[in-house]
């Protein structure tokens, strides 16, 4: 079976391996000699890149040296700053599904330009070249917008909003925050309480109307109680809600608020949003 799998030619065979995956390509290199060109040619690693790499290319801050198709997928696995900084993009090395990431100034935050709610400082963490950190607000409102055109098509997606919370964090987590996605007629929405996972909620150290806190806290409190999860790089990510790519060209509007507490609340470090497809 290997003989004749060899015998034929090499455009062939990388035309075979691109209805794999990226991973399952590079396996194939142990086959024989000659799959192994195939799985090394740029004619295959081609296929792996998005059809808009080149604009892709054209807009990240920093040029990519690369010396095969193949080395250019693996770099663009790396997210990379574009479109000045404020965006990033990368893709996903499993699936070559494209993913961005909006950076904080990207995102309409409620009052983000007064400086005594919000200040933008850098972060050593961030891939970006500032991070919004809120002072103190009783409006709590974080809003995102992406064109579906520069994802994916037949994709599904999950969008997270990214954030870390100071050592002076309060108010985050007296009651939930609202999380929506929507993209045209389809909604997905959701309650979260800003803290870590092993973050315990805290009381308010004044007891302002208690009872009417405790009843919306009840209020919202059914089903499972959903909290920020650590990832790799030191942030914690924000599910916001998903939606699926069918290809047309539609607005994906993404969104955190919490605006019924009506108490302060401060501390929390914004890096953004992002959209990756869905394990």
């Amino acid at each position: 079976m290997a003989m004749k799998f060899d015998a034929l030619p090499e455009d062939c065979i990388a035309s075979i391996l691109s209805l794999t995956s990226p991973p399952d390509a590079g396996k194939s290199s142990a086959v024989s000699s000659a799959v192994r060109a195939a799985a090394e040619s740029d004619l295959l690693w081609e296929s792996f890149l998005p059809p808009d790499y080149r604009d892709v290319l054209s807009r990240l801050t920093s040029p990519v040296l690369y010396r095969s198709k193949k080395e250019l997928f693996l770099r663009l696995c790396i997210p990379r700053l574009i479109d000045g900084g404020t965006k990033s993009f990368s893709l996903e090395r499993s699936t070559s599904k494209k993913c961005y990431m909006l950076s904080a100034r990207e995102l309409s935050i409620t009052w983000a330009t007064n400086s005594l709610y919000w200040c933008w400082k850098p972060s050593l963490q961030s891939r970006f070249g500032e991070v919004a950190e809120l002072i103190t607000v009783c409006w709590l409102e974080i809003h995102g917008k992406i064109s579906t055109r520069m994802l994916t098509p037949n994709t599904a997606y999950t969008a997270y909003l990214i954030v870390n919370f100071a050592d002076r964090a309060y108010g985050l987590d007296y009651v939930p925050s609202e999380v929506l996605v929507e993209v045209d007629n389809h909604q997905s929405r959701g309650l979260i309480y800003l803290r870590p996972e092993e973050g315990k909620r805290k009381m308010p150290e004044l007891i302002l109307t208690c009872n009417r806190m405790e009843a919306l806290r009840a209020r919202v409190m059914k089903g499972e109680e959903k909290v920020a999860h650590e990832r790799g790089d030191g942030w914690l990510e924000v599910e916001l809600g998903e939606f699926h790519n069918d290809g047309s060209e539609k607005d994906v509007k993404m969104s955190l608020k919490e605006v019924k507490g009506e108490h302060l609340k401060g501390g929390l470090i914004v890096d953004g949003i992002e959209l990756r497809p869905r394990c």
